[in-house]
Parts: structure tokens; C-alpha cells; sequence
């Protein structure tokens, strides 16, 4: 990659090969907009490309990428033959870009050398350009800050005999002529081939260098490693050819060793011509973007000293850099700036107990061998944030950072154990997957031959056709259909074969015909919701993601915090006065630039087909389209199928609405007989929390028994309303209520079990006076009020060693609490409490002046004795 030292004395200008360079022959400094606007000119204005906007960094529809790593990412579509035939994606042939990439995990990892060189970011952009006339040549450049990387040239013009022969001009004329490089600091690679994969060198590419005047001293082979680009384990790849400067001008110079042994020869320019696709099926990457900002914060905090907040802070300063290229970096700012602050907060307090438990165990070790123990590394990386209800909010400190933080304190994980836990726990993940099929997809060579042979693209449209009869839906079912293509897969590349085959519908089963219905209806469903969101909510309420299926769906969308009861209350509301005017679902296709002029337009952040079909409720989309009605409505893109009218939908229930991430809610629904039985659920569960709350408020029960029956009921259910399906505005409000009622038992509880340990207390006073060690029975199945009467009869006789037992005679189990005076110097609570419930077979703890515990026994009388002798022996030194 090439850093560029970016300063410029004025505002950025067009730029000459004349003005560019330096009187000392070294590359001119040029600022990040300037180097972007050159680059994307020049492929614009001088090679006709089209310049498409970055897509963002979480994939579009792409499981197999947590985030776009190359700038190839976007375009994935193209290269594997899966757009739409007729999106805009399928009209690209010369592209034109700047994307935003990001480096933390899988295969492009450039994390662990973040801070080590001065070549490697995780956040960067690739400025590159693409040709999608020919499959097989494409190409790729680099440059970090802007980090110019992935550019692919376009088809050659008809006096080029080779495509990639445009591709080395095109590169060699941006970086010596209008960026100003001198040709003599440039080292060029070509791949030399691999016996072992069967790969011949590619001496074509070598001879245009040569042709094109390169030194035969600068025009250096590799291997695979080096000079064989890949787009995974699976999918296209091919031999590729770099550019690499050397800013110290060792003119003559031979490279004789790749550019990751050389740190100052760094690659600038990557050319890729794709000739083959590898066929093997992996789980997709799971490369992790917290891990950089847990990086981050951590060495703000430790190193930098900032202050919490401070990394947030640097958000309007980026944006201020990359808005006018990003423009959503404005837009959502606040809603950035709240993540980071949020994780921050998490991440510095488990950062804290992470290291105080690596500090302790640096303590315990022998630091001859210098290995730290490889279950106390895994334990901060799987478990930390989920030992207890306390700690529900912490999260785990990347295994990364783990060895990091030890490297500063000279000492490695034991790496061979380490690897021995994460292989035991995917073994685990992977066993719990089994039987998950994975999903084929037709590639490039394999979609190139089905056109060759005039193979027409899957028609669909037979899904649109059904119709209304009676009030019952009449779905369209086919009577034959044909294979004219079949596809067999081989290691390296697909070959197909032609096939004829027919394929007899001869009865659809009724089963399917009431999936498929209950689909649409969650469907047309989903829509309605989505503009009730922005009528209740707000107009900026945007569709983050769903998901629909025959018995609910699943809404995700954008809201700064959670929905409140009269926000669900009103959102419910909305969708039933759409479903109750049975109004009327309208679809037509439309080119896609006349559907966006359409005002309310709904689109999430995908690719679109063109023409596309716009689905509205309630309005004609001819009337939307000419402006004809100010209503406003449902209007979507949207190729799904529908119903014809509203009214099937019934009812629909919300039954949960969460934040999954700060800004980001979900919502889960049902319709149908599914709502009614959410609702009569709800109101069932809302008679027994008026039942509850009546006998709670009324008299108040006269023994402790009686108010720890009304207790556990109030927690049963309290689990029932937060987990049966009922409105959850309705959860809400019983949840608040139950809430209430939990306090006020558990205060009743606590006021009866104070008032019987005083009588108790009392009552052993008087039986046994004041003494130096006190040791004794009361009747009661309560280890609270065990404690408690300890607690009375101390404060009453604050220089007394005591200890209480309650005998469970019908299970011999034993209840065992004890407090000591503070100036106790040779009895601790915890010390006689431990010793006596290990005498009983059980166990104990606490701290120095008051502890419980547990043991059994069948004979209370000789507990008693032993106890006491116990704390005399103590006490009597």
C-alpha cells in the first residue's frame, strides 16, 4: 500500500505531470481530496467511466461479510452473476469509485499490524475503477488515506489487441503523469506461475510491461502469495500484476524479495485479470468492527490518558474530512457518536475487571517459562459479562487484545491450549449447525455459458397471478414446467450441461396454499406497519431490516430510544384503521428513476431491479405518480407478493418491541387469529394482576407464611406476562404494576420476618441472658430469619459471640447464621461458620463479622455442642 503524506499549501487545483513533480525526483505531497478528485477525473472525463456512489460498509444482503473489506465488495452482484437482470447494477461497464473499506478479521486482516508499520489502517478508502464488459480482466490499485485500492479496466478499445494492455497503460499514465511519480522509483510484479496448482506464468502481462519501456531489471516474478489475487476460499480469482514505489530512489536497484519483506517498497497499484473460479464451500468470515473501537479505547484510556468521551468527540472531524465524499456521516453523526459512547462505557468496565484479573494472575505465576495460562485468556474472551445478573452489560475482550496487553508485559498465552479451546468450542458451534444446507449459486463462467446457449433468465411472474373469489383467495398453480438447463460443479470451473426434463404440478397441497397466503398476509402486514411507524413515531423512521414468515414478522427500524405504551398503543391503532377499510392493495412496475419521484416513497438500501414494482395501499400508484391526492399512504418498492385487499389481515398484535443496538429497534408481530389469541391472552393475564393487586392492597396477611405465598405468586406471574404472547403495551403496563406489587410484598415479607426475629430474640434473652458465646435453636424454615434474630439479639448484646440454628427436622437440613463483635480478635464470622457447616457436610461464607451458611445433621443437640466449643476454644486464648 502507499501512504501518501498529504499537505498542500493551497486549495486543490488540476494537477500536471509538469507541476506535480518535485526538483528532487520524489513523489509530490498531495491532500487526500486532491489525490480522490485526480483519480476519479481522470477516470471519468479521459476513459468514460461511470462514478457510482461508496456503498455502505455493512453489505448489502451479504452473510458472508460482517463489513466491505475491498472495494470488489459492492460489485460482488456482477461477479458472480447474481444481479438482477434488470437492475443498474447490470448496466455497468465502466465504474468508476471511492469505497469505504474496513480491515478487522478473516482473510484481509490488517488489524494486528495497525501501529506496527506505517502502511496498514483498518478504516480506508479504495479509489477504483471496474469493467464489467469482460468477466475475465479486471484490476485493482492501492493508495492509503485515501488508500487507493481494487481497480479494475474497462474493455480495451478495438486497436488494443489485450485487455489488460489498456489496464498497464491506464495505471502507468495516472501515477507518472498526473500524480507525478518518477517511473524510476517504480517496481513492477507479475505472477510466475504454480506447478503444483496447475497455474502457467503469465508471460502475456510480462511483455506489455516490457512493450510499454518498464526495465527488464524492474519487472520482478512470484508466486501465489504474492502476485494470485482471490476473492475468498470460494468464487472468482485469477494472476494479478503490482506496482510498488521505493520513495528512497534506489535507481537500478533489484527487488529480490516481495514487498512484505521490504517495508519501504510499498505496493500502489493492483491489476487483477480473473481467469478461474475456486468451488469451496467454507462458513462465511466473521470479521468483528467492535474489535477496532475496543482497540481504540482501550489505548485512549491506558495510553492516551483521554478522558471517557474523548473518542466520540473526533466524530465531527471526520465527518467534516469525508462528508462531502460520504455525505451519511452528517447525517447520522449524533446516532455514531451515541454507539461509541455506549460501547465505550461497557467495554472500559470490562476492560477493567479483564485487567485486574490478568494483573492477579501475573501475580500467581512463575515467570520462568513466561506462559500465561490459556483458560484464564479464553475466560476473558468467552465469559466476561455473563457471570451474573450485575454484570449482564459487560463484553468480552477480543483474544486479540488479550495477547496484545500480555505482550506488554513480555508474556504469550500458551497458544497450543489456547488453540485446543477455540477448536473444542467450534466443534461445539459447528455440531449445532449440522444439517443447515448450504446454498449454491450459478458463477460467472457458469452464467456466461447458460447465455451462450441462449438460456432465458427464470421467468416469475406466474406469482403475481391470483385472484379474489368470493373472499377467497384462488392462487395460481402451474401444470408443467420445464429444465432447460442443468448445472454440474467442478473444482475449478463450472461446465454446463443441456437437459430437457419436465416438471409435472399435478395438485397443490392445501397445507401450501395456507403457507403461502399466511406470507402475504404478513407481508402486506409488514408495509402497514412500517407507515404507521412514521406516522406515530417520526417522518425519519427508516427500515433497517425484516423478516416475514406464515406465523409473524419481524420489523427492524431506526428510533432514537424504545417505543413507549401510548407510542404501541397508537402504532396498533393505525394499522387497524387500515385493516378495518379493507382498503385496496395496489402494485404496478414503473422505470425506476419515475417510482422515485413518487412522493413518501419507501426504499431500503439494496440494489433495485429497472423497471421495479411499486406496491401502495389504498391509492392507485397512477394517481401517486401524476399527484393526484395529497393522502398519505403505504407506497413501497417491493417484488414480493401481496394481498389484494387489506382486510384479510384481521388484526395485528405487537408482542415485543426491543433495541437490538443504540438507535436501532425490533419489532415482532402476529395477525390474524394469532392477534385475537395475543389479545385474549392479555386480558386474561391483566384480570389476574387485578386479582393479585386486590388481595395484596386489602388486609395484610397476619404471618409470614401467608405474605411469602402472596410473594411467590406475584413472581409466577410476573414470568407468565413476560413471556406469553400479549400486546406489549400491555406487557408494559402489568410489568409496572407487578413491579409495584413485587416491592410491596417483599416490604410486607421483610416487616414480618423483622417483627418475629424480635420475638424471637426476646424470647432468648430472657431464656439465656447476656453471655460471651451464645448458641442456640429457633423454630423457623427462613434462613432470613435466622440472620435476622442474630442481628437482634447482637445489637442487644453487642459483646456476645452468637450463633443460630433452625433444624429442618422433616430433611435434617441445618441453617446456620452467626455475627461476632468487631473487636473480636481471634473469632471471625466467616472462620466459625465455615468450620461448623463443613462439621455438617455443608458449606458457608460471609465476612469477619457476620456469615451463613448450610449443613445437616439429625441431631441439633450435638451441633449446638460442638459450635459452642468451637468459639470457647477461640475465644479463650
Amino acid at each position: 500500500m502507499f501512504r501518501l503524506i498529504l499537505r498542500a499549501a493551497g486549495p486543490p487545483g488540476p494537477l500536471s505531470a509538469g507541476s506535480a513533480r518535485l526538483l528532487s525526483g520524489s513523489a509530490p505531497e498531495l491532500p487526500a481530496a486532491l489525490v480522490r478528485s485526480t483519480f476519479l477525473d481522470f477516470f471519468q472525463q479521459k476513459h468514460r467511466h461511470r462514478l457510482v456512489p461508496s456503498s455502505p460498509v455493512r453489505p448489502r444482503a451479504d452473510p458472508s461479510l460482517l463489513f466491505v473489506n475491498a472495494g470488489m465488495n459492492q460489485f460482488k452482484p456482477l461477479l458472480l452473476g447474481t444481479a438482477h437482470p434488470r437492475s443498474e447494477m447490470a448496466s455497468y461497464r465502466r465504474v468508476v469509485n471511492s469505497q469505504k473499506c474496513v480491515r478487522a478479521g478473516g482473510k484481509h486482516n490488517d488489524l494486528e499490524d495497525v501501529g506496527r508499520d506505517l502502511n496498514h489502517h483498518t478504516f480506508f478508502e479504495m479509489l477504483g475503477t471496474w469493467s464489467f464488459g469482460d468477466y475475465f480482466k479486471w484490476g485493482n490499485v492501492t493508495v492509503m488515506d485515501v488508500s487507493i485500492m481494487d481497480c479494475v479496466p474497462p474493455p480495451p478499445p478495438a486497436c488494443l489487441s489485450h485487455p489488460q494492455e489498456e489496464a498497464c497503460l491506464m495505471a502507468w499514465s495516472l501515477l507518472t503523469e498526473h500524480y507525478g511519480i518518477p517511473a524510476d522509483r517504480l517496481y513492477v510484479s507479475y505472477f510466475c506461475g504454480d506447478a503444483a496448482s496447475g497455474l502457467v506464468a503469465d508471460e502475456e502481462t510480462r511483455q506489455i510491461w516490457l512493450d510499454m519501456g518498464v526495465p527488464p531489471g524492474r519487472l520482478l516474478p512470484f508466486g501465489l502469495k504474492e502476485n494470485f489475487w482471490e476473492m475468498g476460499d470460494s468464487g472468482p480469482c485469477g494472476p494479478c500484476t503490482e506496482i510498488h514505489y521505493d520513495p528512497r530512489g534506489r535507481t537500478g536497484r533489484r527487488r529480490s524479495s516481495s514487498t512484505e519483506d521490504s517495508p519501504d517498497v510499498v505496493e500502489i497499484w493492483n491489476l487483477v485479470f480473473m481467469q478461474y473460479s475456486r468451488f469451496i464451500h467454507t462458513p462465511g468470515p466473521r470479521l468483528v468492527l467492535r474489535r477496532i473501537l475496543r482497540r481504540a479505547v482501550r489505548f485512549c484510556a491506558e495510553v492516551l490518558q483521554v478522558p471517557q468521551g474523548g473518542l466520540a468527540s473526533l466524530v465531527p472531524t471526520v465527518a467534516h474530512i469525508l462528508g462531502d465524499v460520504y455525505p451519511e456521516l452528517h447525517s447520522e453523526a449524533d446516532r455514531i457518536m451515541d454507539v461509541i459512547n455506549e460501547n465505550e462505557a461497557h467495554f472500559l468496565s470490562s476492560l477493567q475487571q479483564g485487567s485486574r484479573l490478568i494483573y492477579r494472575t501475573l501475580n500467581k505465576m512463575d515467570y520462568k517459562d513466561g506462559v500465561f495460562p490459556a483458560s484464564v485468556a479464553w475466560s476473558l474472551h468467552r465469559d466476561l459479562g455473563f457471570h451474573t445478573p450485575q454484570t449482564i452489560l459487560l463484553v468480552s475482550i477480543p483474544l486479540d487484545l488479550v495477547d496484545l496487553m500480555l505482550e506488554e508485559k513480555g508474556v504469550q498465552v500458551d497458544r497450543q491450549e489456547l488453540d485446543r479451546l477455540m477448536a473444542e468450542n467450534q466443534k461445539v458451534e459447528s455440531d449445532s449447525q449440522a444439517g443447515v444446507q448450504s446454498q449454491v449459486m450459478l458463477d460467472v463462467f457458469s452464467l456466461a455459458e447458460l447465455q451462450r446457449h441462449e438460456v432465458p433468465h427464470t421467468d416469475d411472474g406466474l406469482k403475481y397471478q391470483y385472484r379474489l373469489e368470493q373472499g377467497r383467495y384462488v392462487l395460481f398453480c402451474a401444470d408443467g414446467g420445464q429444465t432447460v438447463a442443468l448445472e454440474k460443479y467442478q473444482s475449478m470451473m463450472g461446465s454446463s450441461l443441456e437437459d430437457q426434463d419436465r416438471l409435472t404440478c399435478r395438485s397443490v397441497s392445501l397445507s401450501h396454499q395456507v403457507h403461502r397466503l399466511a406470507c402475504m398476509v404478513k407481508h402486506t402486514a409488514t408495509h402497514i406497519l412500517n407507515f404507521a411507524l412514521r406516522e406515530v413515531v417520526s417522518p425519519s423512521v427508516q427500515q433497517r431490516g425484516s423478516h416475514v414468515s406464515a406465523d409473524r414478522l419481524r420489523f427492524d427500524f431506526s428510533v432514537k430510544g424504545s417505543l413507549s405504551v401510548s407510542q404501541l398503543q397508537q402504532v396498533e391503532r393505525c394499522v387497524s384503521e387500515v385493516i378495518s377499510a379493507n382498503q385496496i392493495v395496489h402494485s404496478q412496475e414503473l422505470p425506476l428513476q419515475t417510482a422515485r419521484s413518487i412522493t413518501g416513497l419507501r426504499m431500503v438500501d439494496e440494489v433495485y431491479p429497472d423497471p421495479v414494482r411499486v406496491v401502495s395501499v389504498g391509492v392507485p400508484v397512477s394517481e401517486l405518480l401524476d399527484d393526484q391526492t395529497d393522502r398519505n399512504t403505504s407506497v413501497e418498492l417491493c417484488c414480493g407478493t401481496h394481498l389484494l385487499q387489506t382486510g384479510a389481515v384481521q388484526d395485528l398484535v405487537i408482542v415485543s418491541e426491543r433495541q437490538l443496538v443504540k438507535g436501532i429497534s425490533r419489532i415482532v408481530a402476529v395477525t390474524g387469529q394469532e392477534a385475537t389469541q395475543a389479545r385474549e391472552a392479555g386480558q386474561t393475564l391483566s384480570q389476574d394482576v387485578d386479582s393479585l393487586t386486590a388481595r395484596l392492597t386489602g388486609s395484610a396477611p397476619s404471618d409470614i407464611g401467608s405474605a411469602q405465598h402472596l410473594a411467590k405468586e406475584v413472581g409466577v406471574l410476573s414470568d407468565a406476562v413476560d413471556n406469553t404472547p400479549i400486546p406489549q403495551w400491555q406487557r408494559r403496563e402489568l410489568q409496572a404494576r407487578l413491579k409495584a406489587l413485587q416491592r410491596s410484598s417483599n416490604t410486607t415479607v421483610r416487616k414480618l420476618e423483622t417483627r418475629e426475629a424480635a420475638a424471637r430474640a426476646r424470647a432468648l434473652l430472657e431464656k439465656n441472658g447476656v453471655k460471651d458465646v451464645q448458641v442456640d435453636s429457633v423454630e423457623t424454615d427462613s434462613l432470613s430469619i435466622v440472620m435476622k434474630t442474630v442481628n437482634q439479639l447482637s445489637d442487644a448484646a453487642p459483646h456476645s459471640h452468637v450463633m443460630l440454628f433452625a433444624h429442618q427436622r422433616h430433611s435434617g437440613k441445618v441453617l446456620c447464621a452467626c455475627q461476632v463483635p468487631k473487636d473480636s480478635p481471634f473469632l471471625s464470622a466467616s472462620d466459625w461458620a465455615v468450620a461448623v457447616c463443613h462439621h455438617l457436610g455443608g458449606s458457608a461464607g460471609g465476612s469477619a463479622l457476620v456469615a451463613k451458611g448450610t449443613g445437616s445433621s439429625s441431631d441439633i443437640t450435638e451441633v449446638l455442642r460442638w459450635a459452642e466449643e468451637f468459639a470457647r476454644q477461640k475465644t479463650q486464648r
